[in-house]
Parts: structure tokens; C-alpha cells; sequence
């Protein structure tokens, strides 16, 4: 014999909360990677005694393998990161942000093939 649960005793379904506006899981990737994207060049360009020596600068060469890493587990893999983790093997190229301009780049190339565009140049 089974006993059934009344109706009026069952939980209720979770309701799913819709995202805040304009807020999504990618974006939240995206926003934390250009933060952490803009972190590593700041700090690069603020200790620069440290990371001039380009690709003989261990320090240099943890934050680019850690930010390699990082992005990639962020972002997935794009080939923006290449030029920018290579750039960074060469004294005083070491200067311009290229993480930055990496993330911002791949975020640029993800609204256009989201909002139906090429991220390819147009002739």
C-alpha cells in the first residue's frame, strides 16, 4: 500500500531567476578576464625593473604562463593570445599592454559573430 503525498504538502518548484539585464555567464567570464588581463600589464609596467629583460625575466615569463592559462580556462583558445604571449618574449615590447588588447579583441570578435557579423575585416 502507497501512501500519495497531498497536493498541498508538496514543495513548491524552484523558481529560475532570469539573468540581471544584459548580465550572462560569458560576460561574467569576459568582464573577469579583462580585469585580470589589465592587473597582469599594470603590474608589468609598474615593476618594470623586474619585467624589462623580456624572455630572460622569470617573472615575466610566470605572469605570461600564468596568464596563458588563465585566459585560455577563461575564454578558451584564441589565436589573439599567441601574438601576446610571444610579444612578450621581447625586451621593451613587454610595455604595451597585450593581454588587454588581446581580451578586448576576442570580446569584439565574440559580439560580432553573436550579433550575426564576420569578425573578419570588411573589403
Amino acid at each position: 500500500m502507497s501512501m500519495a503525498i497531498p497536493r498541498d504538502y508538496r514543495t513548491a518548484e524552484p523558481e529560475i531567476l532570469p539573468p540581471e539585464r544584459g548580465v550572462t555567464a560569458s560576460s561574467q567570464k569576459y568582464r573577469i578576464a579583462l580585469l585580470l588581463a589589465v592587473l597582469a600589464d599594470a603590474l608589468q609596467l609598474a615593476l618594470i625593473p623586474l619585467f624589462a629583460e623580456g624572455a630572460a625575466s622569470p617573472a615575466a615569463d610566470a605572469v605570461d604562463i600564468a596568464m596563458a592559462g588563465i585566459m585560455y580556462f577563461l575564454l578558451g583558445w584564441h589565436w589573439e593570445f599567441l601574438p601576446s604571449f610571444a610579444g612578450k618574449l621581447i625586451p621593451g615590447v613587454d610595455l604595451v599592454p597585450l593581454w588587454t588588447l588581446a581580451v578586448a579583441n576576442v570580446y569584439r570578435k565574440s559580439k560580432l559573430v553573436a550579433g550575426g557579423g564576420s569578425p573578419s575585416p570588411r573589403t
